[in-house]
């Protein structure tokens, strides 16, 4: 698939959660006066469940819409049918898939714990929602003429879904995290309709420039009195380069010629952090230390690529 729009719609999926969050403080607007509204809940706060479910069906009725009709509606729909494309994009695309659908599960899950609900039944409610968001995007694939269901994308979107509920089934918490960053590179300059025209589509449609990580909390393994920092973080990276198209990169794009890029995958191995796991800070900035889950910090990283060999970055991102 050329860079699809469900991406775009799935990862700022994210970031309203997190703005959902703070607007169910209106449902209840004396609450912002109280020290600990932004704590989760000790019990179930049947006022704040309803704040969710008011703000969480707005917000997928909405999605749903836009979807539907913003963009959809601009290409032919047919019957349901398949669409394989894993050969794009050097598998890019398939760690967006899981590590979204990871994400919204844990966010789901946060934002349930907030309210009171207990950890098993807002686990498993937050991975039922992920998987059920991404699903409705396949869906929505597989009758546009355009695309088409992708199993791949599917068999992504319960990996990060798996890694969420397993951990919570096995932990109780959430020991190792997908985690998304992004730096900028030159490649948009060729194909910026594919690729991102401006700063914030690059974010979301570069994948030249995006990498994905499995970070691993060193100290959530280790006993429970142990002096080793809890918020230090080791983790795994994949990405990609030299991808101008899809499958196969273009000579010529739109009447300009485009140089010869090498298409190659890039392994890392980095230090990150947990900030959240940081003690003594108020339940807000716990909240917001919390987009840390999502977002991997730069640091020292050492990358192997079959083009370059080994490389040490004093900071990545």
């Amino acid at each position: 698939m050329v860079f699809y729009k469900k991406d775009f719609y799935s990862q700022q999926l994210l970031k309203a959660c997190f703005v959902l969050l703070l607007l169910t403080a209106f449902v209840r607007p004396k609450a912002l006066a109280q020290k600990d509204f932004f704590q989760p809940s000790p019990t179930y706060n049947s006022s704040r469940v309803t704040g969710i479910a008011v703000g969480e069906s707005i917000l997928a009725t909405a999605t749903t819409l836009w979807l539907n009709f913003l963009w959809y509606k601009k290409f032919p729909h047919t019957h349901f049918h398949f669409f394989n494309d894993n050969s794009e994009w050097l598998n890019m695309d398939k760690f967006g898939h899981a590590t979204t659908a990871y994400n919204i599960a844990s966010i789901q899950s946060d934002i349930l714990h907030w309210a009171g609900v207990k950890s098993t039944p807002a686990s498993l409610i937050g991975t039922v929602t992920g998987l059920g968001f991404m699903t409705m995007i396949e869906v929505m694939d597989g009758h546009s003429e355009e695309w088409g269901f992708s199993k791949g994308d599917m068999l992504a979107n319960l990996s990060g879904c798996i890694l969420y509920e397993g951990q919570q089934l096995m932990w109780g918490q959430q020991r190792i995290s997908l985690k998304y960053s992004y730096h900028r590179t030159i490649f948009p300059n060729y194909n910026p309709n594919e690729l991102g025209a401006n700063g914030p589509q690059r974010m979301l449609k570069d994948y030249n420039g995006q990498s994905y990580w499995l970070s691993l909390n060193i100290a959530s393994f280790l006993p429970v009195n142990t002096s080793f920092p809890r918020w230090f973080n080791v983790a795994a990276g994949y990405g990609a380069e030299g991808m101008v198209n899809a499958v196969t990169n273009q000579t010529t794009i739109d009447g300009k010629k485009v140089p010869e890029f090498t298409r190659y995958r890039q392994f890392y191995l980095s230090a990150d952090a947990d900030l959240y796991r940081i003690n003594d800070v108020s339940s807000f900035a716990n909240m917001v230390m919390k987009l840390n889950r999502t977002v991997k910090l730069p640091s020292p990283t050492i990358e192997w690529n079959k083009v370059q060999g080994w490389k040490f970055h004093p900071l990545y991102y």
